[in-house]
């Protein structure tokens, strides 16, 4: 690690602000497909957890589905520090490890989902419309927790993600392509994430 590097670390841990528990990372199709791309991915992992992160999410936004096989089958060989689950864009199953990645599954039909699911509780009479709770459409996503911090890469732009879960997420931009994302490009969105004052909406 270099000198500006090991500054950046040392700001990070003498402030006050807690780090954040949970951080997901938006990626494209296109940035898994640069030589070093899962190695960085690897990397951003440990980096994580070394800063204090106790979930991980990665959302790979996908143009061609017909890629899906290819990147499942890439990320199952990704070495990680936690347990991780993949899932599609036609899993309906819940993720529920440290480690999450969404391949291709977008907010819009998650919750499209989730509310159809509800839907038929309703009509089967398992469940009155005037009980449904936030929480009831949170259980029915297959990404249920919220991330404290979002970081994108490459552009201000978040596509298609977690709409219902990040909606008072800290959201960070940053110009650096994934495949050139270091460890400096992290601490910096960390320190971001620190500087700022969460309002959850308020």
């Amino acid at each position: 690690m270099g000198l500006y590097d090991r500054y950046l670390a040392l700001r990070v841990r003498r402030q006050d602000a807690p780090p954040p528990d949970h951080v997901a990372l938006v990626v494209a199709e296109r940035d898994l497909l640069e030589r070093g791309s899962y190695e960085t991915l690897e990397t951003f992992f440990r980096w994580a957890f070394e800063y204090g992160a106790e979930r991980v999410t990665v959302y790979v936004s996908v143009l061609d589905e017909a890629a899906v096989p290819t990147l499942e089958r890439s990320l199952s060989d990704v070495t990680a520090p936690r347990e991780m689950a993949v899932r599609g864009p036609d899993d309906r199953s819940r993720a529920d490890a440290p480690i999450q990645v969404s391949i291709g599954l977008g907010g819009k039909h998650e919750f499209t989902t989730a509310v159809r699911s509800l839907a038929g509780e309703v009509e089967a009479g398992d469940l009155e419309p005037d009980a449904i709770s936030e929480e009831d459409v949170e259980q029915r996503l297959v990404f249920p927790d919220a991330p404290d911090l979002v970081i994108k890469t490459g552009a201000e732009r978040l596509s298609d993600f977690m709409i219902w879960q990040s909606v008072y997420s800290e959201l960070y931009f940053t110009d650096v392509n994934w495949r050139d994302f270091r460890k400096r490009d992290y601490l910096r969105a960390i320190r971001e994430y620190k500087n700022r004052k969460r309002r959850f909406g308020r």
